[in-house]
């Protein structure tokens, strides 16, 4: 083995081990390693409105790195974006525990802290003060940033498939709430490198799209959501579908009675616990040799 493919190999296990150990890569979107305890001014804090772990105020987008052990590995990889109204980002149920069961599956994933609106100490609590307006208005003004976070999240790992022990051809992208609004950016905006082999908007919200024309050689999509959806997102992810569906796109569809909003990894004893068994069957279906198709259930 070359001495390049030598360090490639040893870089890859180091990944593996860090996870292992709770001590994940963190990479800048360049690629440069981040250094997670420089100040960059994020806060990370158990809000007790969301009920969950929430990172806030990123002003600089990182990828967090989860690798399967390689004996186990796939050749798949998944970006995942966790929502958060664009304010904050469910860093946990949405973040790294998707990305931890995704490894032990095979499966390589990439968590990404995309740029958010500013703000202080509690951020939850000052976006639930503010005015819908207001807060309407500064998610408008950020989430093209934070899109084009998700596209040079993208770019980056396929770019370093080999070093990840990953199939550039089986990268693809995932987001809640927020996150799917991220998703819905790199669905219709990608460009060669940043093409994802698929798309996973799970309660996303559609009002980002505006006119924008699903792409000719869209990716298969896997829409989720629930139909008590307390922000009312079951009827986007149902135009969703849709708008695939129209397209002659691959598309499947999961629409669960109950689950709410937000639900993520966190059980919450419902059939949306079992959702991401669902996008597991789906991508094992999906990938290259599978039968990906139009499904709704």
């Amino acid at each position: 083995m070359s001495r390049m493919g030598s360090l490639r190999q040893l870089s890859v296990w180091i990944a593996v081990l860090a996870c292992q150990v709770g001590l994940a890569e963190t990479l800048n979107l360049d690629g440069t390693p981040a250094d997670t305890a420089q100040a960059r001014g994020e806060t990370e804090y158990f809000s007790e409105i969301f009920g969950t772990e929430v990172v806030t105020n990123v002003s600089q987008p990182t990828l967090t790195v989860f690798l399967p052990d390689p004996d186990k590995a796939t050749g798949q990889a998944v970006v995942i974006a966790p929502g958060g109204g664009y304010h904050a980002l469910s860093i946990n149920s949405e973040g790294h525990d998707v990305a931890r069961w995704l490894t032990q599956h095979g499966i390589a994933a990439f968590v990404l802290r995309y740029r958010l609106v500013p703000g202080g100490a509690d951020v939850v609590a000052e976006l639930r003060a503010k005015p819908a307006a207001l807060a309407a208005r500064d998610m408008a003004a950020v989430a093209p940033k934070s899109g084009a976070d998700g596209l040079a999240a993208m770019r980056l790992v396929k770019a370093q498939a080999a070093r990840f022990n990953i199939d550039p051809a089986q990268v693809g992208f995932m987001g809640f709430s927020a996150g799917g609004g991220v998703t819905l950016h790199v669905a219709h905006h990608y460009d060669t490198q940043s093409r994802p082999a698929f798309v996973a908007p799970i309660y996303a919200a559609v009002r980002w799209l505006g006119e924008t024309p699903l792409p000719a050689d869209a990716p298969p999509a896997f829409v989720l959501a629930a139909t008590d959806d307390q922000l009312g997102l079951a009827v986007d992810s149902i135009a969703l579908y849709e708008r695939w569906r129209a397209a002659g796109k691959a598309v499947e569809l999961h629409m669960y009675a109950r689950g709410g909003h937000g639900f993520g990894m966190r059980p919450g004893g419902s059939p949306t616990d079992q959702w991401i068994e669902r996008f597991y069957d789906w991508l094992m279906d999906s990938k290259p040799g599978g039968s990906a198709s139009v499904v709704a259930e």
